[in-house]
């Protein structure tokens, strides 16, 4: 266990006393899952879940204790603080690990590996994989208070969106009716502007694809406060739903797929297993579905729709002159082989792959990106950005070849490089 998770955190974490504890020392105290928690003592939400994940923590642990007599359950703190102070005021004050606050490498690492994209969260690894378990913890303590369905671990998409599902006419039909199909798992709600944007595009994405034959169904799962808004907003809808009031069968499947924001559409293949969490970026990008069921490319070209993936962990992004005939797609031919490999590599290893790969050509959005990122106008120009980290990393050469592009790849993989701020 020590190995996995001292890969993961480091081989020391810090004590509420200051005190440094051994990563190797969990494995002897019985732990068997780890929560890492993101967060900052500034943040009002973070505040009040520090409440409840300190009261929840406590009241299981208690019980591991009085029963097997095992602590199967840590938390690790992963800082957001600037300052040392505040970071061991915060500290002090929960009855969990952190991690070292002076490792901040190690921490925007974690950032990025598990694609933390807002504060508080929280999200359950496997003590002896360092695999996670659940990508939404904060639901976790919400949703089973007494830690009855520990470990929390992913189960099949059929036995969470098990039951009835509703059509807008008020059909009711039982979730089995969804065997063999693609399905949509559609995350929205109607006081979202981008997601009500999405459902008139997605309407007739749906259309086409019935259309064409292919089995296909979506099952929206609603972010609405109040069934009156949820009626509203799914009365514009062809697909089924998730009844509004089964509130635990919704939160379930936000755990499954650890939801962070909407809108997000999940693609599954015919299995239950998932084809692409970009359902949005795609269906936006082909709005004819030729390539239905949007099986993930290695290489994307960097369009208006899919820009905010820059935003979800590190980018190599290639940029080339656009008014060069072909040279796009030669440089996608360039990078592919390089992305398959390490996707094929952390796919092996169930884990995230901690990269995308882009080209980006000539345009308004590729010119206010390399103006946000004060990058050179050199194209072929070829950078790796991390904007969580608000960090870049440039190699600006003459000629782009896959051996530049793998030793660029490798060495940053190996935290060899340096990087330069955004």
């Amino acid at each position: 266990m020590a190995g996995a998770l001292a890969e993961v955190l480091g081989e020391v974490l810090v004590a509420p006393d200051g005190e440094e504890v051994a990563v190797a020392a969990l494995a002897a105290r019985g732990v068997s899952l780890v929560g890492l928690y993101f967060g900052c003592s500034l943040s009002g939400p973070c505040a009040q879940v520090g409440a409840s994940l300190a009261a929840f923590y406590g009241r299981f642990r208690g019980e591991a204790a009085a029963g097997a007599g095992a602590q199967r359950l840590e938390i690790v703190f992963v800082s957001a603080e600037q300052e040392q102070q505040q970071w061991q005021e915060a500290v002090r004050a929960m009855p969990w690990l952190a991690l070292p606050f002076a490792d901040k490498r190690r921490k925007l690492k974690l950032w990025n590996k598990y694609r933390v994209s807002n504060i508080p969260s929280l999200i359950f690894i496997d003590a002896s994989t360092g695999k996670v378990v659940c990508r939404n913890g904060l639901l976790v303590i919400r949703d089973d208070p007494e830690g009855l369905e520990f470990p929390w671990g992913p189960k099949p998409f059929s036995e969470v969106v098990a039951g009835p599902l509703l059509r807008n006419n008020g059909q009711s039909l039982d979730s089995t009716s969804l065997e063999g199909s693609h399905v949509g798992v559609y995350f929205s709600a109607h006081w979202c502007p981008p997601c009500r944007s999405l459902t008139r595009v997605l309407v007739e994405s749906y259309r086409k694809i019935k259309e064409a034959g292919q089995k296909f169904e979506i099952v929206f799962v609603s972010a609405d406060r109040s069934e009156d808004s949820f009626k509203q907003y799914f009365s514009e809808m062809p697909w089924l739903a998730v009844p509004y009031a089964d509130e635990a069968r919704r939160s379930r499947l936000n755990r499954l797929y650890g939801i962070q924001g909407i809108p997000t559409l999940i693609v599954l293949d015919a299995k239950g297993d998932v084809i692409t969490r970009q359902g949005r970026v795609e269906v936006l990008n082909d709005t004819e579905c030729r390539e239905f069921p949007w099986h993930p490319k290695p290489v994307l070209e960097l369009t208006d729709s899919n820009a905010v993936q820059l935003n979800e962990g590190p980018c190599l992004v290639l940029f080339v002159d656009s008014e060069d005939d072909g040279e796009s797609e030669a440089a996608k031919q360039l990078i592919q082989p390089i992305a398959e490999k390490i996707i094929a590599k952390y796919k092996a290893k169930e884990e995230e792959v901690p990269l995308l790969f882009f080209v980006a050509g000539e345009d308004d959005m590729t010119d206010s990106l390399r103006d946000y990122t004060n990058l050179p106008e050199a194209a072929p120009l070829l950078t790796i950005l991390d904007m969580s980290a608000r960090a870049k990393y440039v190699m600006d050469v003459e000629e782009i070849t896959p051996e530049i592009v793998e030793a660029f790849v490798s060495d940053f993989l190996a935290d060899k490089l340096k990087p330069e701020p955004v």
